[in-house]
């Protein structure tokens, strides 16, 4: 989702503690700024619009939050990059009350300065790895959530810890009867990082959809796999219409799609995670 860009200092930027560089730069293809860290794209933010979702798998992910029960969202969001699906949530759904953890600090710190959030908004920011920030949110969460996002990438990779069975049960527990959790995941050819995650998912919340580019969902190309998943039917009846329509075409698997996606596809577990694939340079050019 980038292009080689000029490496400058006149745009806002910061250090982070693992020692990359992020900042914050006018997007050049669109409205809105763009965050990127280590060269690689992490989020776009429209301030004067922030219904306006660049980024295709955002896009898929907005597709989904807008098929939840209408009114205020309970939602906790792993990963804040620029906090644009939070930015999406209080637009279009005020008053809702949401907790974003996210790692890096001088992260928080750059995007709270250069892209602040709407006046009034409850959206708590803490810092902290997203695993051990789950388990220390307050009880009254527990249980409660309508929706929780995981989209927690280390430069352009998800660390491992945050891809077994025993962190997705710990998601499971936050949800609210009929809470969905969405989970971006990137993959290339084969997709098997992908086909275990979805496995792994599954074995812990059994209603599932993946939405993603045609052509990613059939392993022939690198690009963002939304996992969506629920104890309870997904509310995704009109969602293939909409995926079909664009701006960013897509489509969404279930039910025995889903099944063959998986099949063969081992479920991981703590003691044998890995961090998900690194995309090659290339990927961001453009």
């Amino acid at each position: 989702m980038g292009r080689t860009r000029a490496k400058d200092t006149e745009h806002p930027q910061a250090r982070l503690d693992h020692g990359g560089i992020a900042r914050i730069v006018p997007s050049e293809f669109t409205t809105g700024f763009e965050l990127i860290v280590d060269d690689t794209p992490q989020s776009h933010v429209d301030l004067d619009d922030p219904t306006h979702l660049h980024f295709e798998y955002i896009v898929r992910m907005g597709a989904v939050i807008d098929q939840l029960a209408g009114g205020p969202l309970t939602a906790v969001h792993l990963g804040a990059g620029a906090l644009t699906i939070p930015r999406y949530i209080e637009a279009t759904r005020p008053g809702s009350r949401q907790q974003v953890i996210e790692l890096e600090a001088p992260l928080a710190a750059l995007v709270r300065e250069h892209l602040p959030l709407p006046r009034g908004a409850s959206i708590r920011l803490r810092i902290g790895d997203a695993r051990g920030g789950v388990r220390r949110l307050p009880p009254a969460i527990v249980g409660s959530c309508d929706l929780v996002v995981s989209d927690v990438y280390s430069g352009a990779q998800t660390p491992a810890h945050l891809t077994s069975v025993e962190f997705y049960r710990e998601l499971a527990e936050l949800l609210a009867p009929g809470g969905v959790l969405l989970v971006n995941v990137a993959d290339g050819p084969g997709l098997a990082f992908a086909r275990r995650q979805v496995a792994t998912i599954a074995e812990v919340l059994p209603e599932i959809g993946v939405l993603a580019d045609t052509q990613v969902l059939k392993g022939r190309r690198f690009g963002n796999l939304v996992i969506a998943a629920s104890a309870a039917p997904l509310p995704t009846e009109w969602l293939p219409r909409m995926l079909a329509a664009g701006p960013h075409p897509a489509k969404i698997a279930q039910g025995a799609e889903v099944t063959a996606f998986v099949q063969g596809a081992r479920v991981v577990t703590d003691a044998d995670a890995v961090a998900s694939p690194r995309p090659d340079a290339s990927l961001f050019l453009r």
